[in-house]
């Protein structure tokens, strides 16, 4: 039996989680971070003085004209490589359209937890990898008192792989055009838990709309992978007395995927 308390000391959660970086890297603030995002300043143009803004990467891919059962059916056979090219060369939904970089996932391709967020932001964008700003090194941290890491037992990945302009909620369609995606990923990493990180994951993952404390209180499960969620990192750093409930949520997350392995 796992004695929270002396967990919660030994990593440093009493009560938010403080980065084991050096000492000149930045702690976690305690205090409310505000949602707004910062926008980077626009890129210099070197080929129109007063050209508009166009994304770094567009695809040449024609919008499909499969059938949404037809892709599907696809997708539904590629591996991991032609997973990510189709990815890369997607033109399903209208984020295409504004795009840097389509955002597939990153970490161990059998891993123990797949680990699901809402969608790619500014930095992940830019970079083509998931949760790489402050909510990335919180969830980092997060992973690390839970006995796992990005690189060797976790993949991580989004319920949409583009981001959505000024980093809005993901919308309906836009969800429905990555499934297929997202249910080939869990199928090739066939992990042992399905950790999701906030209300859009959750729902995605649960096909429910119950509010994010419900699905907290009830894990379910998805393609016969059990699901915990928990919540997203960017509203811990924003709401950080809430950490010590997501800890609570990783403790139940780390017991039930050990259960599985037995």
């Amino acid at each position: 039996m796992l004695d929270r308390d002396v967990l919660l000391r030994e990593i440093g959660l009493s009560p938010i989680w403080r980065s084991r970086e050096a000492t000149n890297a930045a702690t976690v603030s305690q205090t409310c971070v505000p949602h707004a995002k910062v926008e980077s300043p626009e890129p210099l143009n070197t080929t129109q003085e007063h050209a508009p803004e166009t994304p770094l990467f567009v695809t040449s891919a024609s919008p499909t004209t499969e059938s949404s059962a037809d892709r599907a059916a696809r997708i539904a056979t590629l591996s991991w490589e032609a997973l990510t090219s189709d990815i890369a060369a997607c033109r399903a939904c209208k984020l295409c359209e504004t795009r840097t970089h389509t955002v597939p996932g990153v970490g161990n391709t059998s891993p123990e937890w797949m680990v699901i967020g809402e969608g790619p932001g500014e930095q992940e964008d830019k970079r083509g990898e998931p949760f790489v700003g402050r909510a990335g090194q919180l969830l980092d941290q997060m992973l690390a008192a839970a006995g796992k890491s990005r690189k060797e037992s976790t993949y991580i990945t989004n319920v949409v792989k583009c981001r959505p302009p000024g980093n809005r909620d993901p919308q309906t369609d836009e969800i429905s055009a990555c499934a297929p995606y997202l249910e080939r990923q869990i199928a090739l990493a066939q992990p042992k838990l399905l950790l999701a990180l906030g209300k859009f994951a959750g729902e995605t993952l649960l096909s429910t709309d119950a509010t994010v404390a419900a699905m907290r209180a009830s894990p379910g499960e998805r393609s016969g992978v059990p699901v915990v969620v928990t919540y997203h990192p960017a509203y811990l750093l924003r709401s950080p007395r809430e950490k010590a409930e997501a800890w609570s949520d990783l403790v139940a997350a780390k017991r039930l995927s050990e259960s599985e392995a037995d």
